[in-house]
């Protein structure tokens, strides 16, 4: 699914649910009448935890419903997104799924422990981050053209690390090495928040990840950022170029996350928290702060984001065994 026009095809639906009325748990029947659970497959700290905090503090703020977050990291986000689709069908247990344990590590791993396009009853897509390249501020390698001439003068020295084995952080490592002919050394981490962690205490080098777990250090000038995984450049990184800018012509990667439930999920408990997030989604203060972070707000029903996992899965899966990489 080309992801322009997906962000195209939505601005009208957000700025719709902006204004319009929220509709009420109880306008529409007895659901919810406990916590809801949101199974987020990383840890705290990176770019997933914050988005799915974000709504489910605005689940609370707005409507007094209780969305408990609930951390469960782990391979690649497998770990996570298998306790969802193992879950009760009721409604009560959702998952924050994302570009890499649901399109990206079914052709990453032979053995998976869930069904991406058939353990899942996808409810809406949220939003699109791209991947960023930092590197601490105090560095010597001021733009990609620097690390890459690094790792070409001392073959398999140069160290990435990224968010976790099969997320697209770790792709595009993968890409940019074949890309560019290095040989770049993986590390990866059980998430955005030990990654940084480390490349701030110059455990490693560099680190690919998504924007948002990025941005905070970005700002704060700790990280430099010496280029963006996206086809244009991010708004809230505005001097950073991307990878394609630097002599990669048609390089992309970027994530994508969304809410999922386990497969079957009641149509009704699956249009209200659709109707519920879109409405969330529309209001300013949520769209400024997602961009802020390094966000694109995208929205959309159950069906467009059934088509776009679909899609990304054979996208992502195709590129995967062209490129002959495997974890296991």
């Amino acid at each position: 699914m080309n992801r322009r026009n997906l962000i195209l095809s939505t601005s009208l639906a957000l700025a719709a649910a902006a204004v319009a009325p929220a509709a009420t748990w109880a306008a529409e029947g007895a659901y919810p009448s406990k916590p809801i659970k949101l199974i987020v497959p990383f840890p705290p700290g990176g770019g997933t935890d914050t988005t799915s905090r974000l709504v489910a503090e605005k689940f609370t703020a707005l409507h007094k419903w209780i969305v408990v977050v609930d951390n469960r990291p782990g391979a690649a986000g497998n770990i996570g997104l298998d306790a969802v689709a193992k879950s009760a069908a009721d409604g009560y247990t959702i998952g924050m799924g994302q570009a890499a344990n649901l399109a990206i590590n079914p052709a990453l791993y032979s053995k998976m422990p869930f069904d991406p396009l058939k353990d899942f009853t996808p409810i809406v897509e949220i939003a699109v981050q791209p991947v960023v390249l930092v590197v601490r501020d105090d560095s010597p390698y001021k733009t990609l053209a620097d690390l890459v001439k690094a790792a070409k003068d001392k073959p398999g020295t140069m160290s990435i690390g990224q968010a976790g084995s099969g997320t697209v952080g770790h792709l595009a490592g993968e890409l940019l090495s074949r890309r560019a002919g290095i040989q770049v050394l993986q590390v990866p981490y059980k998430g955005a928040g030990p990654a940084m962690t480390d490349l701030l205490g110059g455990q490693i080098p560099a680190y690919f990840g998504n924007s948002v777990s990025v941005m905070t250090q970005v700002q704060a000038g700790k990280v430099r950022a010496l280029a963006v995984t996206s086809a244009q450049r991010l708004p809230a990184l505005p001097k950073v170029p991307t990878v394609a800018e630097q002599g990669f012509a048609g390089f992309e990667a970027v994530t994508w996350l969304g809410l999922v439930g386990p497969a079957k999920m009641p149509a009704d408990a699956v249009t209200l928290l659709n109707k519920e997030v879109v409405s969330i989604l529309g209001r300013k203060d949520v769209q400024e702060r997602l961009s802020s972070e390094g966000s694109i707000p995208v929205t959309g029903t159950p069906a467009q984001f059934a088509a776009l996992i679909k899609a990304e899965h054979a996208k992502w899966g195709g590129l995967i065994r062209e490129a002959s990489i495997k974890l296991d």
